[in-house]
This record gives structure tokens, C-alpha cells and sequence, in this order.
């Protein structure tokens, strides 16, 4: 072979090599090759979060299992809703308007509560305020608010009604931003539902009256009526609310903590603003003047703080529990209601009415 044909066979080699090489080499045994760059599915900024399922009764949840839901992960992703819950209409809401979970609606905690005793309204009131938001009781709802017992006044007022799965997303908005997901600002508005699917309320159960508290405070051994107060309020130092003037109890209520301030329950929560789980709850009430044995009636002030230890419970398959909503509010309202002033356990406590209170114990 002379030296001109030898060169073009070679070159032809030279080039059949590189381009053999720049090919894509068949997998095998059927596996597929390593990209050289990962998919995009496995992009953490575009990848579809995951997350285990969790139960129905599960109350709180993470934002991984959250944002799982949003990307069509879990069996709640084909009907679900995520709310942000704060008092009045949504220009007045301390989150949504600056930053709110992708698809979020905001929901007006008064939407489920009013006067004149700030207590749960009526069955029909609430029903309309779900479908207004597109609510029905096999409807997934996912809650998060500015304030832990604001959200959970909310859960606990679709619990009743009979929502099947209610979530809180544990942490609240600080968790999501912690997690790095993404806020969006623009408002979002609900698709109204035209049947809840059930007759409102699901679980009466689940709430007492004040005549039901004052009943079974006098007949019902098993009862307890559990303050979930700061130890001033419980001990009738003040009444922890500037528009309320009386402090004190229903006599024979018994102390579940709280914390120091009414609006944090530190008692009940972590510094990070997740809720405290159940075993720290027994840990918290392990001197306490009741026992999981006992029916446990919980109540606040105005029926917010008191429905923290309530989901707790529910969402450890308790039932002996319930609401009493009216709280110290509706009690002191009735001159002729017994109340204690004062600890009993410390041997420094008054038994009176509630007409013999002074009224200058409002919180300043």
C-alpha cells in the first residue's frame, strides 16, 4: 500500500473512532447508563418533594409532607386545600399579603366564631363559611397561621363540623421558609362547594356547653374542667384580657398550664413554633390534678388556647376530651356562677360568685 492511500485509510480509522467515541454506548444488561448531568426530575429545584404518608387523624404535619401534596405525591393531592388562618379579612392578615404558601387562600378566623361569647357559631354559619372556601368534609385542609392557637381554633371548628382531614402544618410559615420553599404574594381565590356531604355538626361530641360544664362539674366524678391559662389567670391575679374585668375560675376547675403569655403557649409549644408532642404533653400535666382516665373539658379565655391540648389528644386517638368553649368569658358574664379565686392546691383560695368579684382586674 503506497504512503497517499495509507494516509486516507487512516484518517477514515481516525474519524470512524471519534465518532463512534461522541456516541452514546448501549446499557448493559438492560440498565441504564449514569447521565453525565442529572435529570431534571432530580433537580432540588425543580424535583417533586416526597414524603411518607401520614395518617388521617395526624394533625401536624411537616412542610416536606406539605409541599408533597402540592406536587401530587400523596392521596390528598387530588383534593385538598391550604389555608392561611388569621382574624379578620385578607388585607388585615399579618402573612399573606408579604409572602404565602403557593396556592393558599386566606381563611377569617371569624368566619367560625362570634359574639356575644366568641364561642364556635352555629352549625349553619359554619357550614356556609366552609363552602364559601370550598370545603367539604372529605376535602383535605392544610392550616397555618401567625398564631399557633388562632390555627388551632380553626382545626378544631372543622374537626367538629366534620372535615375528615384536618392538617396544620407544624411550624407554621417559618418552617416552609426554613425548609426553602417558595412564597408567592398573589392572592388566591377559593372555588365555592355547593354540599358539605354531612349534616353540621359531625361531633357534637366534641364540644361542651357552659350548662353541660356546670352539670357535670356537680354530678360527674370523671369530669374535669381543665384551665389552659397562664398561672396568673388560673391563681386570679388578673383576668388576662383587657376587655374582660372579673379574674378567677369556675370553681373546681383544675390547671393544665399554659405558659406566660396568652399568645405564644410556651407550655405547649417549641421555641421554633412547632406544637409539643403527646409524650411531652404527659410530661407536662405529670403533677397535674387530672389524669388521662378522666373526661377532660378544656378551656381558655375565649376558646383558642384550649383547643391545643384538645388536637394533641385527637391526634392520639383520644376521645375523652372536648371543648368547653364559652371559657372564663361566658362564665363571668353570670353573677350567680361559683368561682374560685386563688389556688386551691396552695391553701390560699376563695370560693364566691361571680357577682362578688371586683372589676378591676383587666389585663393592662
Amino acid at each position: 500500500m503506497n504512503k497517499r492511500i495509507f494516509s486516507l485509510f487512516l484518517i477514515f480509522v481516525l474519524t470512524v473512532s471519534v465518532f463512534t467515541g461522541c456516541s452514546q454506548k448501549p446499557a448493559e444488561n438492560n440498565e441504564p447508563e449514569e447521565p453525565s448531568n442529572p435529570p431534571a426530575a432530580e433537580n432540588p429545584e425543580t424535583a417533586a418533594e416526597k414524603a411518607d404518608a401520614v395518617e388521617v387523624k395526624k394533625v401536624f404535619v411537616s412542610p416536606q409532607w406539605v409541599k408533597s401534596v402540592i406536587d401530587g405525591q400523596q392521596k390528598e393531592s387530588s383534593n385538598y386545600i391550604i389555608l392561611e388562618a388569621s382574624w379578620g379579612i385578607v388585607d388585615e392578615s399579618p402573612d399573606y399579603n408579604t409572602g404565602h404558601i403557593p396556592g393558599a387562600v386566606h381563611a377569617d378566623i371569624s368566619s367560625i366564631e362570634g359574639e356575644p361569647y366568641w364561642n364556635i357559631k352555629t352549625p349553619e354559619e359554619v357550614e356556609r363559611a366552609m363552602l364559601d372556601l370550598g370545603i367539604t368534609k372529605d376535602k383535605a385542609v392544610i392550616l397555618y397561621g401567625a398564631d399557633v392557637s388562632g390555627t388551632a381554633r380553626v382545626a378544631y371548628a372543622y374537626l367538629w363540623a366534620g372535615v375528615e382531614n384536618v392538617k396544620i402544618l407544624d411550624g407554621g410559615l417559618n418552617s416552609w421558609a426554613k425548609a426553602g420553599y417558595e412564597l408567592e404574594t398573589a392572592a388566591n381565590n377559593p372555588v365555592a362547594a355547593a354540599e358539605f356531604g354531612a349534616k353540621v355538626p359531625v361531633h357534637p361530641e366534641y364540644w361542651t356547653s357552659i350548662d353541660d360544664a356546670v352539670k357535670r362539674l356537680n354530678e360527674d366524678e370523671n369530669f374535669r374542667l381543665v384551665s389552659i391559662r397562664s398561672y396568673v389567670e388560673f391563681n386570679g391575679e388578673t383576668s388576662g384580657y383587657t376587655y374582660i374585668e372579673k379574674a378567677g375560675e369556675p370553681k373546681g376547675a383544675v390547671w393544665g398550664k399554659a405558659g406566660s403569655d396568652p399568645y405564644h403557649m410556651e407550655d405547649y409549644t417549641h421555641d421554633d413554633g412547632t406544637y409539643i408532642t403527646m409524650d411531652e404533653m404527659k410530661e407536662l400535666w405529670k403533677d397535674s390534678d387530672f389524669t388521662l382516665e378522666n373526661h377532660l373539658s378544656f378551656y381558655c379565655g375565649t376558646g383558642w388556647r384550649a383547643t391545643i391540648p384538645f388536637l394533641i389528644m385527637y391526634e392520639n386517638r383520644y376521645t375523652n376530651m372536648s371543648l368547653y368553649d364559652g371559657g372564663w368569658y361566658q362564665w363571668q358574664m353570670n353573677d350567680e356562677l361559683p368561682v374560685q379565686v386563688g389556688d386551691p392546691n396552695s391553701g390560699k383560695v376563695v370560693y364566691t360568685t361571680v357577682g362578688e368579684l371586683p372589676n378591676d382586674k383587666a389585663a393592662k
